[in-house]
């Protein structure tokens, strides 16, 4: 009988080490969080470029659209040549200063989109910190220009993102849109979806397409993706994991989303 037990338990424990080597031998994908930065009043110009910098190049998600020339305006060397953002920011708007310049830009994106380019930038708020957002600005002046961020400016709140929970969704011409809408385009729209992610022709070709995600990816998938993006990341996309904003779920109304997943679990990219 103790002989029959002892090869029963060998077999479990064989199983077991078996699977946990499997498992183990999948390649995980995790996407880097921004560091949160913690600056004293005595914050020097150096170490704000140096925090900026690393954030730029690194999970503030910015070389994935700046750095390619493509889909937003080369901020390290300029599109036709003109040089680094820091040497020409402050003649981007009339009457503003480059480090206002930097930091609108990413604060409020839409409002200084570069002609030739669509609106794709999200509200870096959503992501990044007050520290970490000043800190790039640093990095960005220092490329051709003076560093003129200070710890006032890293020590003051900056404004809450315009998107606030109580408040209706913007859509991108700035119309309000009521929470009960029942349109899931509009939705996507009003909540910027199609700023990253293409839906037939609508839309642009930053994140994962939604015109054949239904036959990618089950409703269950879906929802999870907008609740938690950052949990599972489509394979290729991981330098664009930090630009999907992580408070959908707190922003839509729990029948906005159940209104999306429904939608784009039947987009299947067959032609109806």
């Amino acid at each position: 009988m103790w002989a029959t037990n002892l090869k029963i338990l060998g077999v479990v424990i064989g199983t077991i080490a078996l699977y946990t080597l499997i498992a183990n031998a999948i390649p995980q994908v995790e996407s880097d969080v921004p560091e949160e930065l913690t600056f004293t009043g005595e914050v020097t110009a150096e170490q704000l470029v140096a925090a900026g910098e690393e954030l730029y190049e690194s999970s503030g998600g910015c070389t994935a659209c700046h750095g390619l020339g493509t889909r937003a305006p080369n901020l390290l060397e300029g599109d036709d040549g003109e040089g680094p953002i820091g040497a020409r920011c402050a003649d981007r708007v009339e009457g503003m200063d480059c480090k206002a310049y930097l930091h609108e830009s990413m604060i409020e994106p839409n409002e200084y989109v570069v002609e030739g380019f669509e609106p794709i930038m999200p509200d870096m708020r959503r992501t990044l910190s007050d520290p970490q957002i000043w800190s790039i600005v640093a990095y960005l002046q220092s490329l051709g220009g003076e560093v003129t961020v200070t710890a006032e400016d890293v020590e003051a709140p900056s404004p809450a993102p315009g998107a606030a929970q109580t408040a209706p969704a913007a859509t991108g011409d700035g119309a309000p849109v009521d929470p009960g809408v029942s349109n899931p385009v509009a939705i996507l729209e009003a909540f910027q979806c199609l700023a990253c992610h293409e839906l037939g022709e609508r839309g642009t070709a930053v994140g994962p397409p939604f015109t054949d995600i239904g036959a990618r990816r089950d409703p269950d998938h879906i929802r999870r993706s907008i609740l938690e993006p950052r949990t599972e990341i489509a394979e290729g996309y991981e330098d664009f994991a930090t630009l999907m904003p992580t408070d959908l779920g707190e922003r839509m109304s729990a029948t906005q989303l159940e209104v999306v997943v429904d939608y784009l679990a039947e987009q299947t990219g067959e032609s109806p």
